[in-house]
């Protein structure tokens, strides 16, 4: 308790001897931040000059891709300030805004993913009325209630939780996630009710309508051989991306839940999963799998190595010169 501020500091007890590689850890976590930013923002670069992407399928992966910069960023800076500070401390403030930033950012992610999933849906199995039913207005409609829903789901949540009184000061983990619950002097039935509530509108319904509209889909290219082909193109990445964040998912559920006593270590290997593995995993899915914006890159990444090929030539053709002349 700092009683200059009236502030109650919380400690993470996750780390694994972060005073002896504490700078290894930095570099890496650094790195790996860069490289997510630069990633995710080189996509959506793309998608934004292009007019040929300005498509509700495209613009969709773009706001999925600023969500994960987002969620990235509500983790990263305080992640890489603990890893060179003498305490990992966080006040029971910032604790809740990022718990806060955590999960409304992860409902964000299954909104867009299940808006993702009906944008495929009308294209495949009703394309004739796509562009009525995906007009610009309905796409901004989308971003709004994929963002701002899940926001206000988790605003009640974390501010039936700042009323709790907490009787334990140190958290097993890196960030603040469901395990702030496990502070309270008194776990809360309200509390846990209301977040399975939580989940299951944020969480389960979204999972399940992707699977129903993509069931539908898969049903309409098997009876026309013509769509097949696209449906692969253009599916499969959404559900890579949903399998891998679910079962992130489904393990920090788990870990609220259940009464288990993972290892630091393990609990280590699984959020930096969370933070690294799956921020990068899209980039990677989406300009690899979506053939218009993997041709892009392509032209993007060539024109890059003839640049610099040509500014090669022209030295060794200028050193050649002087070397005549001399």
């Amino acid at each position: 308790m700092d009683n200059r501020y009236n502030l109650t500091y919380i400690t993470f007890d996750g780390h694994v001897e972060v005073h002896r590689y504490k700078y290894l850890y930095f570099v890496i976590m650094f790195t790996v931040y860069i490289l997510i930013i630069s990633s995710n923002f080189t996509i959506v670069s793309i998608i934004v000059i292009h007019k040929s992407l300005h498509e509700p399928m495209y613009i969709f992966i773009a706001a999925l891709l600023i969500n994960s910069v987002l969620f990235s960023t509500a983790i990263y800076p305080k992640l890489l300030i603990d890893f060179l500070s003498e305490k990992q401390i966080i006040s029971y403030p910032a604790c809740l805004f990022q718990w806060f930033s955590f999960y409304s950012l992860g409902g964000s992610e299954y909104f867009l993913l299940a808006v993702m999933a009906y944008d495929r849906y009308v294209s495949i199995c009703n394309p004739l009325q796509y562009s009525i039913i995906m007009r610009k207005t309905t796409v901004n409609m989308f971003l709004i209630v994929a963002w701002i829903l899940p926001a206000c789901q988790v605003s009640v949540l974390i501010l039936l939780s700042a009323k709790k009184e907490i009787c334990t000061f140190h958290l097993k983990g890196l960030l603040c996630n469901s395990t702030v619950q496990k502070l309270h002097c008194v776990r809360s039935r309200l509390l846990n009710i209301y977040g399975l509530v939580v989940l299951a509108s944020a969480v389960l319904l979204p999972v399940l309508f992707i699977l129903f509209t993509y069931t539908r889909i898969l049903v309409i290219s098997y009876r026309c051989r013509g769509v097949r082909r696209k449906a692969a193109q253009t599916c499969l990445p959404h559900l890579l991306v949903l399998i891998n964040f679910f079962c992130l998912t489904a393990y920090d559920v788990l870990l609220a839940r259940l009464e288990v006593d993972f290892g630091k270590i393990v609990r280590l290997i699984m959020i930096l999963q969370v933070v690294i593995y799956h921020p990068i995993f899209n980039p990677i899915i989406y300009g690899l799998k979506m053939r218009g914006i993997y041709e892009h890159l392509k032209r993007l990444f060539c024109k890059r190595v003839e640049c610099i090929h040509t500014d090669k030539c022209c030295t060794v053709s200028a050193l050649c010169h002087n070397n005549a002349e001399m």
